[in-house]
């Protein structure tokens, strides 16, 4: 595929490079220059014009020549339009091949396993859902809009044939939601054998219910709550894993303690991009508090994917970019499917058994960013995190 690609952009540079050779002075043609010599440029014009192009007024009169020469410019122009948006396409196709392609090698069985999905009804987060249940694990689709859960589990049954999936109401943008959830769980469980913190969100400065930022709160906190009460259950279930859907932004995130909420000054991707770092920092600091306890905590990338998160950036809302934006998006964003992959290898490979603490992308474990190793700012976010689960809104 990725020769193939090559071949066509040579190609296509090779037709444009010939055009606009072609369109340049052309004196040098054996017949132009001895029609030049003899003062015969008339003899034949059509061949003249056709052949002795822009031929710098020996064989063709002013007119003629400037003529020429705007319709030859127009031409370039139109060949440099083309060559412009067929290198677009295939460089899109060609990111797509070369850094989309990985999918989860395992091919590893569920069953008699329990795996929880926060953020299940939709994007990567459903075919994650759907991907396990193909694998027989019985899957808890944790949604804040239940009406689309159970839409999401509906299709879920019928394309794996695994009825063992089920939804619960989880908003992580409430405290009060989340202990509730979990105090159901750890009452009605038995097990939870795979807990996946993929729920986010990304845009405009909103609060939740217990007056904090939405981003900071979604992405993170209300997943540091919902981890830790479920711990326990976790432990009982080992070997068991804990997975952190946080994003490549988290390496241009900082914790600022001092406006950990954006009250001060706000930026939605600030906001995102710090949340984010949270999360990675969240998951070193509890690969070490459980570390001999069989129970793996691992962050990751899933791509630039084009899911429902997209509904929130301004430029999207604009309807008449909407066209452009899917195009882009189909060009250079992973689909659904391809950005489940990586959290689905780290869910099921064997090979990450006792992996914990680490940082994956593309279905391997790449460096995380250098701020999410300071294990200082780790420390007292978690202290703060603590603080704020357990004071707002008790």
């Amino acid at each position: 595929m990725i020769r193939w690609i090559i071949v066509l952009i040579v190609i296509v540079c090779a037709v444009v490079l010939a055009e606009t050779k072609g369109s340049t002075c052309n004196d040098h043609h054996p017949k132009c220059v001895r029609w030049a010599a003899k003062g015969e440029c008339e003899k034949n014009p059509k061949w003249m014009l056709q052949h002795c192009r822009m031929s710098c007024g020996q064989c063709a009169s002013a007119n003629v020549h400037n003529l020429h020469k705007l319709a030859i410019s127009q031409k370039e122009e139109a060949f440099k339009v083309f060559l412009g948006i067929f290198i677009v396409l295939v460089i899109g196709i060609g990111i797509k091949v070369i850094f989309y392609g990985e999918t989860c090698p395992s091919d590893a069985k569920l069953k008699g396993k329990t795996v929880m999905i926060t953020g299940a009804n939709t994007g990567i987060g459903k075919e994650t859902a759907r991907d396990l249940a193909w694998r027989k694990a019985r899957v808890i689709l944790a949604c804040r809009d239940v009406t689309k859960g159970l839409k999401a589990a509906a299709e879920i049954i019928e394309s794996t044939g695994n009825e063992n999936v089920e939804v619960k109401r989880l908003d992580l943008a409430s405290f009060k939601s989340i202990r509730k959830f979990a105090k159901e769980i750890n009452e009605e469980e038995e097990k939870i054998h795979i807990l996946i913190n993929n729920a986010g969100y990304l845009g405009p400065y909103k609060k939740t219910t217990d007056g904090l930022e939405s981003n900071f709160q979604v992405n993170y906190l209300g997943h540091f709550l919902l981890t830790n009460l479920l711990l326990d259950k976790i432990k009982a279930s080992s070997p068991s894993r804990i997975i952190n859907v946080s994003s490549m932004q988290h390496k241009k995130g900082r914790i600022n303690f001092d406006d950990l909420q954006g009250e001060k000054s706000y930026g939605q991707f600030t906001a995102y991009n710090q949340s984010k770092l949270a999360q990675v920092m969240f998951t070193k600091q509890l690969a070490d508090k459980l570390e001999g306890t069989k129970v793996t905590v691992n962050a990751l990338h899933p791509g630039v994917v084009s899911t429902d998160i997209m509904r929130n950036f301004r430029i999207y809302q604009m309807w008449v970019l909407r066209p452009i934006i899917s195009v882009v998006s189909y060009l250079f964003f992973k689909t659904t499917i391809q950005g489940a992959q990586t959290t689905i290898y780290c869910a099921v490979a064997p090979e990450l058994d006792d992996v914990s603490g680490c940082y994956f992308d593309n279905c391997r474990e790449v460096p995380c960013g250098e701020n999410a190793t300071d294990e200082g700012v780790a420390k007292k976010l978690w202290e703060i995190s603590e603080t704020l689960c357990y004071n707002v809104n008790e």
